[in-house]
């Protein structure tokens, strides 16, 4: 099975499904990641881009695709839906991950907007979190325990953003240990991620009454 994340910026994908997307790489799947930005405003390009490739290597992404974009400035248009779309048939995959669009940076908002159109015939599509997501109530959860020591591991990766998160003395590795604590209390486990499905498509039938 073929699996797709999207993010903005390097550490979006770590942070919002790093842990499950570990857990599919340990099944066997392939994973694949599409960054739309190099995210240079928050630091140099080339060393972002060098962090985010080693992220990408922790968690056993198979290929790592860049959207060519500038930080900040994604917007909702049909280049981006196209070039989504083209990634999307390529891949072939069973699942796609992404920012949700309730977010207040508007490059979140605006890929989440793009890829929903662009995945309008992929069956599964979920909404991750990050740390600037409004109003994520996940109905999705993933335990993570086992897969969370390597997602911080690829969220370390980016050693330029780890103290970057605007919240004086707390670390983005805080951040992500606060809410997989937080998601595993919701989803009656130690440690979980949690998703809002755009689809879900569930076998309800997979097994058969005793």
């Amino acid at each position: 099975m073929n699996i797709l994340a999207i993010g903005a910026h390097p550490d979006d994908i770590e942070f919002g499904c790093g842990g499950t997307l570990i857990k599919y790489v340990d099944m066997g799947h392939d994973v694949y990641a599409l960054v739309l930005t190099e995210g240079e405003s928050g630091g140099g390009k080339d060393n972002r881009k060098k962090e985010q490739e080693r992220a990408a290597r922790i968690i056993g992404v198979k290929r790592l695709f860049w959207g060519g974009y500038s930080d900040t400035e994604i917007e909702i248009n049909q280049e981006l839906i196209q070039r989504i779309e083209d990634i999307v048939k390529k891949v072939k995959p069973s699942f796609i991950f992404v920012h949700y669009f309730d977010d207040t940076h508007q490059d979140h908002r605006h890929l989440s907007n793009c890829v929903i159109t662009a995945a309008r015939y992929i069956k599964n599509v979920l909404f991750y979190e990050g740390p600037t997501t409004q109003n994520f109530s996940p109905a999705v959860f993933v335990d993570i325990n086992d897969e969370l020591s390597r997602k911080l591991k690829a969220l370390r990766a980016h050693a330029s953003q780890v103290m970057k998160t605007n919240i004086e003395g707390l670390s983005i590795i805080d951040i992500a240990c606060s809410s997989a604590h937080f998601r595993g209390i919701q989803g009656r486990v130690k440690n979980a991620e949690g998703f809002i499905p755009l689809r879900l498509f569930v076998d309800i039938f997979k097994e058969k009454a005793r």
